[in-house]
């Protein structure tokens, strides 16, 4: 399974704070928008991601994330000159993907609940053509809606209907075969000039191979793409992790619970950010002896098979 993150785009609804810099590396709080789907992939198992953006945005991922190795992972990237649709990513990152399955990731979303990690790997485990994740919101006219049976299966899936068929919105959380990338290459652009990824899972769901999974109470689903949601992405992570103790999506931490990296490894890269919070919230994971007990309590199960580190 590959796994792909979209932060491409103009930004333009959080002018003028993007006019210098893209939106995906602002700050959800303490910690770049980009690490929060970058920590879903990796939360279920994901190890070689692409990250699609600009050509003048790159470099300042690379800068950030580098080539992946700090995390035990492997990161490429790819340019996408113009925002031309969500489902141009499977085009521009066909030599990436081959004959793999692959999970595609909008880099302003955020998901958060209990139990989560280990819905979203269940999904993965059970995925054999196109699957979707669908949430409860209370205006879905504003988004793609889903529409489904008692099994899950998708009836049917509108961009923005005037009367919804259901409450439930999809969610920028994808997971396809490989076959998206033909499907991707036979698509007309919509008027607004782009490839829709609605048409896409529609492709899918003509074969009758679209399945949806539901996200429940208890899930937070979030796209921070407007100064106002940005703002309540933020309050969301500064409440959660003031309560519990626990940083969201903290890329070291996971690397490290998910076998990643070793214990010297956290130890050293909390030192050189020992100034900060983040650093000393490192320092504090690393100086712990390393228990299943531990790892569950945080509803970050690791996947049968990995070594614990010492």
């Amino acid at each position: 399974m590959k796994g792909i993150i979209l932060a491409g785009g103009s930004g333009t609804r959080l002018s003028p704070s993007t006019d210098s810099i893209n939106k995906h590396l602002l700050a959800v709080y303490d910690k770049p928008m980009i690490y929060y789907p970058l920590s879903i992939l990796m939360l279920g198992g994901l190890k070689d991601i692409m990250i699609i953006s600009t050509p003048q945005d790159l470099p300042r991922f690379e800068e950030l994330l580098g080539d992946g190795s700090g995390l035990g992972i492997s990161i490429s990237y790819k340019e996408q000159a113009n925002p031309r649709g969500i489902p141009e990513a499977f085009l521009l990152a066909e030599d990436f993907i081959g004959k793999d399955n692959v999970t595609l990731i909008l880099g302003d979303n955020l998901f958060y609940g209990q139990g989560f990690t280990t819905l979203f790997r269940d999904a993965l485990a059970k995925h054999k053509h196109a699957t979707v994740f669908g949430y409860r919101v209370k205006d879905p006219e504003r988004f793609g809606v889903v529409e489904f049976d008692h099994k899950q299966h998708v009836l049917s899936i509108e961009e923005k209907p005037e009367n919804p068929k259901s409450d439930f919105a999809v969610t920028g959380l994808y997971i396809y075969d490989h076959r998206a990338i033909d499907f991707a290459r036979k698509l007309s652009f919509s008027k607004r000039g782009e490839l829709e990824i609605t048409d896409l899972n529609k492709e899918y769901l003509k074969r009758n191979e679209l399945d949806v999974q539901l996200l429940g109470r208890g899930f937070a689903w979030m796209d921070a793409g407007t100064h106002d949601s940005l703002f309540e992405a933020s309050e969301f992570v500064k409440n959660i992790q003031d309560r519990q103790g626990f940083k969201v999506a903290c890329l070291e931490e996971i690397a490290y619970y998910m076998g990643y990296i070793t214990k010297d490894k956290l130890h050293k890269k909390g030192k050189a950010m020992e100034k900060t919070d983040y650093g000393q919230y490192l320092l504090d994971i690393a100086s712990r002896k390393h228990t299943q007990q531990y790892w569950d309590a945080i509803e970050h199960k690791p996947m049968l098979g990995l070594v614990e580190n010492d």
